[in-house]
């Protein structure tokens, strides 16, 4: 299991954390753990420095970007796993159509078509992200014993989210063919 970002900026874990909180967390471990400042410490403290140094970057890095943040804690408890993303049936059936549409760009480059697929996915991602706004941000208060049903609706939400995303790299693939 990876390190505890949260627990490392003694945050929450939450979808939505504050992000001035976030930085702020960042920048004073930054300038704490920073091997610069420990260039006459021991060889092993100075070591652990750049470790702590390191986890700070990299902690950053995840929790400062939504999309790596929910890859995140998703994979933290073991829902991300391979072979169990499967999307819900009602979403492949809806989305099925943008994927003809796409098969039909890859052939002969079709502005209309092209225009219909983005407004489709723009409508999608936009049903999407009012769906999850509430559980992603009500996630961090929720009891113990609720936030399982609440993950699942999230890595939902997440997996949706890449689906479309690739729809939108294709059809900019064809856009650019054109």
């Amino acid at each position: 299991m990876s390190a505890d970002y949260f627990a490392f900026y003694d945050l929450p874990e939450s979808f939505l954390p504050d992000e001035k909180a976030l930085k702020a967390k960042y920048y004073s471990l930054s300038r704490q753990y920073h091997p610069d400042f420990h260039a006459t410490a021991e060889p092993e403290e100075q070591e652990r420095m750049l470790d702590l140094s390191t986890q700070n970057t990299n902690a950053y890095r995840t929790l400062s970007n939504f999309d790596l943040r929910l890859q995140y804690i998703l994979q933290r408890h073991g829902l991300l796993e391979e072979g169990k993303q499967d999307l819900p049936n009602d979403f492949l059936m809806e989305v099925m159509e943008l994927n003809e549409q796409l098969m039909e760009l890859e052939f002969e480059t079709d502005p209309a078509i092209a225009s219909t697929v983005q407004s489709e996915v723009e409508r999608l991602e936009n049903e999407l992200e009012a769906e999850a706004r509430p559980v992603l941000t009500s996630y961090v208060d929720l009891p113990e014993e609720q936030r399982p049903a609440a993950l699942l609706q999230v890595r939902t939400y997440y997996l949706k989210r890449r689906y479309l995303l690739r729809i939108r790299e294709s059809l900019s693939k064809f856009a650019t063919r054109s």
